[in-house]
């Protein structure tokens, strides 16, 4: 086999590119974050850099006003929300702008204890409102930098996750499935949350970009505000009302402020970061939508259009396709749900990739992520759509290439998947097809390496896994593909005269655990996995 160029790579795991989805060759720079402490710490290094003409813009999912971005907690003398250090930088001259996810009536009754993105309705009148205790301000500086985004489909939502920084003149960009919330501030091994009576843990995942894949990602928040700012108006309590007599005496409000500027100020020309060895897509998921309201009245033609977009579901098909060795999946979802579509589901590709030999590993939450409601205790087995759609169809000897784990006590909130120690994909994503669609709109990045990135970032992961330190003994180990596809079944390593490598402490050299959280999934609650 002759030396693989990038350029060959990405002609094999990449959708060819075209103007709407453009591959960027060596000239951006992406390096991965695993968990929230050292993305939150990123955070508020660049944020504390931020100075006058430079800019902040956040989209997110959600976000909790009040969270300290270098963990501490309210009480500590030292605990600042992100919220105060946002309106400080707007009152020192920093442009400033936020754009939560909203439904197109959230908040519509506001007594309830319900409601589609009530959290974001309550979040964006705090920042509103919030006033820097390090400067004196006249009136409260984000006042008009928060929006309120309820465009796409009904049941849908605006999932996309990214923070991008302008100082002086270069953009950071952030993109990954980490929202704004203190729960997200954990990192291996995982041991600081609680949930109810339960240890708990949350493990997450983040890219940082530079160069034009960067300035990729500010367009799409751009689309976003611009977007936001002018849809039509909704109204909503002008606060947070306990009951209906107290909401007739205050009055109604807009979701968004009338007077919240529209553009978005030009982003600075990005100059090529070196990226040797590396090409990198953003990509991004949208169904087609659009808005012809006007107050309650019909418009003859459409206010605002989104069109379609299926980027990170061609981008996940192709790199599936082209994966010989092994794909690594990480996701808080393998099963579907309501607003999904079965021609945009990934489970056809992954039983083709197994059948055809390669090693599929789907890696899930132990414990649910308290949004989603219920007993928080996932049960060690497949999902139904794994079983019916992956591992029925297959014959005896290719459901032997697929296994899924679950991790005890731990959400697995990451969205990514790993093809090969030469494709990564690191977004908000998530694996069932409302993300592929565009039902939730997303925003995740995809790399194709011909050097170690994508490697380094499996032994991370892999090794938080078995939670053992990467020692310069255990690396090795690690790395060697044939002797760490063992990690998951022992019918896949190919070291010499080691079965049941990794199964005890030792086995490989350097090999310490601190603990056994990964668990094998079994086919069903009543009948073991087939082996």
């Amino acid at each position: 086999m002759g030396v693989r160029t990038v350029a060959d790579l990405a002609a094999r795991f990449f959708p060819a590119p075209d103007d709407t989805c453009p591959t960027y060759l060596e000239d951006s720079h992406w390096e991965p974050i695993v968990d929230g402490v050292a993305y939150f710490r990123e955070l508020a290094g660049l944020l504390d850099r931020v100075g006058r003409g430079d800019a902040v813009y956040i989209a997110g999912f959600q976000a909790d006003p009040r969270m300290d971005l270098t963990g501490r907690e309210p009480g500590d003398p030292e605990h600042r929300p992100f919220t105060d250090i946002l309106a400080e930088k707007a009152v020192d001259g920093a442009d400033v702008r936020v754009v939560l996810s909203a439904a197109e009536f959230s908040g519509g009754v506001p007594w309830l204890p319900f409601g589609p993105f009530r959290a974001n309705v309550a979040a964006a009148r705090v920042m509103r409102a919030w006033l820097p205790t390090t400067r004196d301000a006249g009136q409260a500086p984000l006042r008009d930098r928060i929006l309120l985004d309820w465009s796409g489909p009904a049941i849908g939502s605006n999932h996309q996750k990214m923070v991008i920084f302008t100082i002086d003149g270069t953009v950071t960009a952030f993109a990954g499935g980490i929202d704004l919330s203190p729960n997200r501030w954990d990192t291996a091994p995982h041991n600081r949350l609680r949930l109810g009576p339960h240890r708990w843990g949350w493990h997450d995942a983040a890219a940082r970009l530079h160069g034009p894949a960067a300035g990729r990602v500010w367009q799409t928040f751009r689309m976003r505000w611009e977007n936001a700012a002018q849809l039509p108006p909704r109204r909503i309590a002008r606060h947070l009302p306990r009951n209906p007599v107290t909401l007739l005496r205050e009055g109604l409000t807009t979701v968004n402020p009338p007077d919240t500027p529209v553009e978005v100020p030009p982003i600075p020309s990005q100059a090529a970061r070196p990226g040797t060895g590396v090409a990198v897509r953003v990509l991004r998921s949208y169904r087609p939508w659009s808005v012809r309201r006007k107050g309650w009245w019909w418009d003859r033609s459409a206010r605002l259009r989104r069109p379609a977009a299926h980027e990170v579901y061609n981008t996940l098909t192709a790199g599936i396709r082209a994966a010989r060795r092994y794909i690594y999946v990480e996701d808080q979802y393998f099963y579907e749900s309501l607003g999904g579509d079965r021609h945009y589901e990934l489970y056809g590709d992954l039983r083709a990739a197994a059948a055809r030999g390669v090693k599929v590993i789907l890696v899930g939450s132990g414990r649910r992520d308290p949004a989603d409601g219920g007993d928080s205790t996932v049960a060690p087995v497949l999902t139904g759509d794994l079983r019916r759609h992956v591992i029925d169809p297959l014959p005896a000897r290719d459901r032997l290439n697929v296994v899924m784990y679950r991790i005890r006590d731990m959400t697995v909130h990451s969205k990514l998947m790993l093809i090969d120690d030469v494709f990564a994909s690191i977004g908000s994503a998530n694996f069932f097809s409302r993300s592929m669609v565009g039902t939730d709109s997303e925003l995740t990045c995809a790399i194709v390496t011909a050097g170690d990135a994508v490697t380094n970032l499996r032994v991370t992961l892999w090794a938080e896994h078995l939670r053992t330190p990467v020692t310069d003994e255990l690396r090795p180990h690690l790395t060697d593909l044939d002797t760490a596809l063992g990690i998951w079944h022992d019918g896949w390593s190919s070291t010499d005269g080691a079965p049941g490598i990794w199964r005890s402490a030792g086995s490989p050299a350097g090999f310490v655990p601190s603990e056994q959280v990964l668990i094998r999934a079994r086919y069903s609650r009543r009948f073991d996995q087939l082996t």
